[in-house]
């Protein structure tokens, strides 16, 4: 028997490590759900303007996607063990702060704090799986509980989040995670193994550059939402984001260790998946940023209800995801990615058509299962197109572009919503009407964005050689 063979975890001792990478894992997906179901009442609570109130979710996505690549990084060389309770060390301490809060400055520089825990947590809870299941059945098993959680956990997330702002405080919401958050440290002190640490150094000067040059980027979009594109609050940090990330690619160009090889794009349809999946993620998160708006505002819904009524696409996008395996085994991940964009891309159209006189289930309930659908099926293609033919040496690395895309994607996103959101409204006096008629305009922005997504998976993506696909890096994609 090898060495490995030997110090290899055993069944009983896997399922402790499993329980905690999935309630570590929930967390982090319940937190976002919550969050966005309970903006009307953080709105209220607190006094944010409509373009302020963005940054909630911007501040935590921004240094949440910022920081991903030097989060997966800090594990390699520190070790996963290490890094998985500092990343829920700083999300518990942040989530009590957020739910301490007193003024928007507050919870927002808390919600900020809490990404970048995120950004080492969620790394570390993806690699223990790996490091802890070996290649095979086992593994495959873990990784499907590990993607079935994000689905269950978005649909309770909203509905907790719901139930918590109407009957209790959105505050609670964050409270709860100080307990989980203490449980699941000493869960991680007690049952998980410390990884093998790596020679090397975390690529600092790259992390800082990315990570502002986006803070940069997306404040002036939510600036000029505010005040104007012709503002120097709006322009100056948009022409310095520019600079700082042309800084960036230059640094990792030369750096020995960089956060971002840049010989992840030399291949085409690679570089559109990552393209593509940043996008897609642009256009849908209006769809959850915007309709709990909709739907307590313009449909006149409580919290709780609203939460709820995002029921169709969260289940619908459980099962797609669940399906997804076969389909691709049946029609190839390219068509089933294209055919996902589409329906997503249809389902937001639709959605958007919706204004303050209409049925919920003809206008908002049917969209969505098109939209909970779509959304299903096209994760797990993109995944599989961003890390395809990516030699080992890179393999963390393409991974971690793959999530920062991820998340970046939807703080820019929600940026550029801002700025329509703001320029489509005051044309009615009626307030539903006017909230109907700016929602109605970013889910369309929205759909337009998933649209030019399909065309990259089209042009790039979908005229891959098939000899470049193995059954292997298909396999360990999902």
């Amino acid at each position: 028997m090898s060495s490995n063979q030997a110090n290899a975890p055993t069944n009983s001792s896997r399922t402790p490590v499993l329980v905690l990478v999935l309630a570590s894992y929930l967390m982090i997906v319940l937190d976002t759900s919550i969050v966005i179901t309970g903006l009307p009442k953080i709105r209220e609570s607190l006094g944010f303007s409509p373009a302020a109130l963005s940054w909630v979710h911007t501040a935590y996505t921004l240094t949440f996607g910022g920081l991903l690549l030097a989060g997966a990084r800090a594990g390699d060389l520190f070790g996963r063990r290490r890094m998985l309770v500092a990343g829920l060390a700083i999300f518990m301490v942040a989530s009590l702060a957020i739910g301490l809060a007193i003024s928007p400055t507050m919870l927002v520089a808390a919600r900020a704090v809490q990404g970048m825990g995120a950004a080492v947590l969620a790394p570390s809870t993806l690699a223990l799986l790996s490091v802890t299941y070996p290649e095979g059945m086992q593994r495959t098993r873990a990784l499907a509980l590990y993607g079935a959680t994000a689905g269950v956990g978005a649909s309770v997330g909203m509905v907790l989040g719901g139930v918590l702002a109407d009957l209790l405080s959105w505050r609670v919401g964050f409270f709860i995670n100080v307990p989980i958050g203490a449980f699941l440290i000493w869960g991680a002190t007690r049952y998980v193994r410390e990884s093998a640490t790596q020679e090397g150094r975390l690529d600092m000067p790259g992390a800082v550059l990315s990570t502002f040059g986006m803070v940069l980027l997306v404040f002036g979009f939510v600036e000029a939402a505010e005040t104007g594109w012709g503002a120097t609050q709006s322009w100056l940090p948009l022409v310095s984001s520019v600079l700082m990330l042309a800084a960036f690619v230059r640094h990792e160009s030369r750096a020995r260790q960089p956060l971002l090889p840049l010989r992840l794009f030399a291949d085409r349809a690679r570089a559109g998946a990552y393209v593509a999946r940043l996008l897609f993620l642009a256009g849908v998160i209006g769809f959850w940023f915007y309709t709990t708006q909709y739907l307590q505002g313009v449909l006149g819904m409580r919290p709780m209800q609203a939460g709820l009524a995002f029921l169709p696409a969260t289940v619908a996008q459980f099962f797609a995801a669940m399906a997804v395996s076969r389909l691709s085994r049946r029609f190839g991940d390219e068509k089933v990615l294209a055919a996902g964009l589409a329906l997503t891309s249809l389902g937001m159209a639709w959605l958007a058509c919706a204004s303050p006189k209409v049925s919920y289930v003809a206008s908002v309930a049917l969209p969505m299962v098109l939209l909970g659908i779509g959304q299903g099926i096209s994760l797990s293609p993109l995944t599989v197109a961003g890390v395809r033919g990516v030699p080992a040496r890179d393999a963390g690395a393409a991974s971690g572009v793959v999530n920062a895309a991820h998340q970046l994607g939807g703080t820019m996103g929600l940026a550029v919503l801002v700025v329509v959101f703001a320029a489509s409204g005051g044309h009615v006096a009626d307030e539903s009407v006017d909230l109907a008629h700016r929602v109605g305009a970013c889910l369309a922005v929205g759909a337009a964005l998933l649209a030019v997504a399909l065309i990259v998976v089209l042009l790039t993506v979908m005229r891959r050689p098939r000899s470049l696909e193995t059954d292997g890096v298909r396999a360990a994609s999902r």
